[in-house]
């Protein structure tokens, strides 16, 4: 039955978009469980075999690190290890080449194979690597495999894949602040980002809850920032914010030395590292550790849990605070090479700034009819200095409250007006509604699921999203760059849930970023699911289980 059901979903979903194709029969369901969904795809007669005397031809150096990494994964699943070599022969070859060709994009890709070769072209190194996440989903679920070498006959159907991202943001966020992660689960987390032709983590790295990240200038961020009471046997809701005196402590914060090693990490997988340092809330952590960046300079501790309205934020009418903010960002900014330096700016209970003597005397000084004034004075100030760096801000939407900063990137969380109206002014975009893209909520019904925070975001829900919203025209449209993921961890205290909650979301993103929305099928992404979940699990990727019961049972 479920192939009968492929035959027709692929065949229905290749005649609409791609009638120009003419497939013949025998090729029909040859066509491989590939996620995200190439832009066009052609099935061919025949496969080519890699055997013992198979070479990988690498001209350059930057064609010959892609082909370590192919080399590797064909070691492991077949136990061959295959020569790279600049010299090509006749047949038998899987090649590798940069070229000019201007059609293919920045991180696009060309795949020709049939029974004497594979080639593969693109015009960058990122379009070779995602070429590659394409080639491992032909082959056996077994090369993700973490396990030790394999020795199975590895063969590539023949076949003709030309293929394009849609968007060049393709993200996905990380909280590490409400709870911390471990280096080595980073990198877990940014293969997975890989496997899936994501190009951006979004690493959230400070928060009420605690500060992440070694700043060497203040060192108390880390020393007092990064601990907070040990309240992990309660609810993440119904921790108290109180001060106690207890010094029993969750903690963790990363080096910078571990920071770089994460970045070169992701650098190796054409990962973007976009660092988040939240201001001006959620910073209880900071002003632990540096009363007087608050407007009542008191001494408070780093809460334990939520904490809400958010009214201890860094006083706007302190000059030192900006001093403090720009020698943080310079640490920042020399440990991530990122276009994007991500500053937060939401929601930020001003109450204390309404009443704070200093806030008041900026209002006067700058003219500044409100707090909301206030607050963009102090994103625009932020940003003259990422801007004299030669970086670009980004922020929440909240950042567009008493005026956006002139050449500020919003991340759009409250639904897509924020997305609309920065898009109307020519600012670019990054989409993240909170209505399908915070995998911190349900994927599933609640009563068999670990607890969250709410809401409810299932699988199908993702897969519809559309990031370009209908009231832009076609040129408005240009400044949606991509969408995002988050993944805020009040309650995902270890990296096993994390992963739990991430996939198998995580892959209906990635179609929504990377294909064109005219080759979408619901029901043809259902079935390579069940593909995608036997390569999650020799992974070792923990993923929510009940979505594969849910799609065997609308086969």
């Amino acid at each position: 039955m479920k192939k009968i059901l492929l035959i027709s979903i692929i065949t229905s979903l290749f005649l609409s978009a791609f009638a120009q194709k003419k497939l013949d029969e025998t090729s029909k369901n040859q066509i491989p469980d590939i996620i995200p969904f190439p832009q066009l795809v052609e099935m061919k007669a025949g496969k080519f075999e890699i055997d013992k005397k198979t070479i990988i031809v690498a001209s350059g150096q930057d064609e010959k690190q892609i082909a370590k990494l192919l080399s590797q994964r064909i070691e492991k699943l077949s136990g061959l290890t295959l020569q790279i070599t600049s010299k090509k022969n006749k047949s038998n070859f899987i090649s590798l080449v940069l070229s000019q060709n201007e059609k293919l994009g920045a991180e696009g890709y060309l795949i020709k194979s049939s029974a004497n070769s594979v080639e593969i072209e693109a015009k960058t190194t990122h379009g070779l690597f995602y070429a590659l996440q394409t080639i491992y989903q032909v082959l056996p679920v077994e090369v993700f495999s973490i396990n030790q070498k394999q020795k199975q006959t590895v063969f590539i159907p023949a076949m003709q894949i030309t293929d394009n991202p849609r968007f060049s943001y393709r993200g996905m966020h990380l909280d590490v602040s409400r709870h911390f992660f471990s280096v080595e689960f980073i990198k877990k987390y940014i293969d997975i980002l890989a496997m899936h032709k994501m190009n951006t983590f979004h690493w959230h790295l400070v928060d009420d809850q605690g500060w992440r990240i070694e700043i060497k200038k203040y060192p108390k961020l880390t020393e007092i920032g990064s601990k907070r009471i040990n309240r992990e046997d309660k609810p993440w809701g119904k921790r108290n914010y109180e001060i106690t005196g207890d010094t029993t402590y969750y903690e963790g914060f990363y080096t910078q030395d571990q920071v770089k090693e994460v970045v070169r990490y992701a650098q190796e997988r054409f990962i973007t590292v976009v660092p988040e340092i939240e201001m001006p809330a959620h910073v209880m952590c900071a002003i632990a550790a540096y009363p007087e960046l608050s407007c009542s300079q008191k001494q408070i501790e780093v809460p334990s849990g939520s904490v809400w309205p958010i009214t201890e934020i860094y006083c706007a009418g302190n000059d030192f605070v900006f001093t403090f903010n720009q020698d943080v960002l310079s640490e920042i900014m020399e440990l991530f090479p990122s276009k994007y330096i991500h500053i937060g700016g939401d929601e930020a209970t001003k109450t204390n700034w309404e009443k704070c003597s200093k806030c008041q005397q900026r209002m006067k000084d700058e003219n500044l009819a409100d707090v909301h004034e206030l607050q963009s004075y102090f994103i625009k100030r932020i940003e003259q200095f990422i801007v004299s760096k030669g970086r670009q801000l980004i922020g929440w939407d909240e950042i567009l409250e008493g005026g956006l900063a002139p050449e500020a990137t919003v991340m759009s969380w409250r639904g897509i007006n924020g997305g609309i109206q920065a898009a109307k002014a020519g600012h670019d975009v990054v989409m993240t509604p909170v209505s399908h893209c915070y995998f911190d909520y349900y994927q599933n019904n609640p009563d068999g699921e670990p607890l969250a925070i709410g809401g409810y975001t299932p699988l199908k829900k993702v897969y519809d999203y559309e990031p370009i919203p209908d009231e832009l025209t076609k040129q408005q449209a240009v400044h949606i760059l991509g969408a995002q993921a988050n993944l805020w961890t009040e309650y995902m205290p270890d990296g096993k849930h994390v992963e739990y909650m991430a996939l198998p979301r995580m892959a209906a993103l990635a179609e929504v970023v990377w294909s064109n929305k005219e080759i979408k099928n619901w029901d043809n992404f259902k079935m390579r699911m069940l593909t995608q979940f036997k390569r999650y699990e020799a992974a070792d990727y923990n993923y929510c289980k009940t979505t594969i019961d849910a799609l065997e049972k609308n086969k």
